[in-house]
């Protein structure tokens, strides 16, 4: 099973998105990808080319904002030796090597204003001049370029040159994030997920359970699709039941009871800062549980403070396993702990398995 090209999904908006690159890979002119990060662009962009004639010619990519803004230029239009400290030789650049090809640039919005304007003078006259040089090169590329910005309001605010914005925008695919594409989701995870069994080996892909299904729905996905990839794959892998659907899901990685906290520092500047913003107002806490009524120790009366917070936690922890019916991962999940964690904390209490 192929890892990245792979374009699944089902949903109107996103087959609409689909049918459109579709429709314009085969016409000789730039097209602009617009989504959210995980939406899919990489994988539109490859879509691009390899539906065109240019589909036997090199797919060049190239990431704008992963270079600081004195390389772009250079990176983009290449350089010739001697042309700034460092230029030992003449080195050709990315519109050079995609010559008969497509090139692909990712994060367009955040190209300095130098870099735009020889950008439109490609986009315009098919010639590209290295750093250093005095004669123009022709080349014959396509330009494909994503952005997660608002590129014409980033053009009336004269951040971006509206005259390369009018060159690049003969056709705009924009993509739908995920949770527009409800529909996708279980489609999506399971593609994941068989991928991820397959690769650990498993006699077979047992499915979802209707509680994780759920929750996969239920989540916002900022991450998109790539977002939803990594949850997918580091549920399975850490399921460790093959022969049982897979009930166990977590959206951060990072949580943890152990996670590092802010300093002491950053907590008193932040506090500040609200009692400065509105005075008298309090830092608001996470609110505790209040205690049982028919609790045995009466607060009021407590003699033993550790004794009573220990029998308190038992209780909780006896409460959950009856709601689950010793189900110890359901449990896990519904106190927002690790199945480690509960094992910890029924073994310290001395609940039977």
């Amino acid at each position: 099973m192929e890892r990245t090209t792979q374009l699944v999904g089902q949903s109107s908006s996103f087959l609409d998105a689909v049918e459109r690159a579709s429709r314009a890979a085969p016409l000789d002119r730039p097209v602009l990808v617009i989504g959210e990060r995980g939406t899919g662009k990489e994988l539109i962009a490859e879509r691009l080319h390899h539906l065109s004639s240019r589909w036997d010619g090199p797919l060049v990519t190239m990431n704008c904002a992963a270079l600081p803004e004195t390389l772009i230029e250079a990176e983009l239009f290449g350089h010739e030796a001697g042309a700034f400290t460092g230029a030992v030789k003449a080195r050709p650049g990315r519109f050079e090597e995609a010559d008969g090809g497509t090139l692909f640039l990712d994060e367009l919005a955040t190209l300095s204003q130098a870099a735009q304007e020889r950008l439109l003078r490609v986009v315009e006259y098919g010639e590209v001049t290295r750093i250093g040089a005095s004669r123009p090169l022709r080349v014959d590329v396509r330009i494909v370029a994503a952005t997660n910005e608002d590129l014409p309001r980033l053009a009336d605010e004269n951040r971006f040159r509206a005259d390369l914005l009018d060159r690049l925008s003969f056709e705009v695919v924009t993509l739908p994030p995920l949770r527009h594409r409800t529909s996708d989701i279980p489609i999506l995870a399971d593609h994941f997920a068989r991928r991820m069994a397959l690769e650990l080996e498993w006699a077979r892909w047992p499915g979802f359970s209707s509680r994780a299904q759920d929750r996969l729905l239920a989540y916002d996905w900022p991450g998109n699709v790539r977002e939803l990839r990594n949850v997918v794959e580091r549920a399975v892998y850490r399921w460790e039941e093959p022969e049982q659907p897979v009930d166990m899901i977590q959206f951060d990685p990072f949580e943890s009871p152990w996670r590092p906290q802010r300093s002491l520092l950053g907590r008193t500047a932040a506090q500040a800062a609200a009692g400065s913003a509105s005075p008298g107002a309090q830092e608001q806490q996470p609110a505790l549980p209040a205690p049982s009524a028919s609790s045995a120790h009466d607060p009021d009366g407590c003699a033993d403070f550790r004794l009573a917070v220990a029998e308190y936690e038992k209780a909780i922890l006896a409460a959950a396993l009856e709601r689950c019916r010793w189900n110890q991962r359901a449990a896990a999940t519904a106190l927002s702990l690790t199945y480690d964690q509960l094992r910890h904390a029924m073994k310290r209490h001395q609940l039977a398995g």
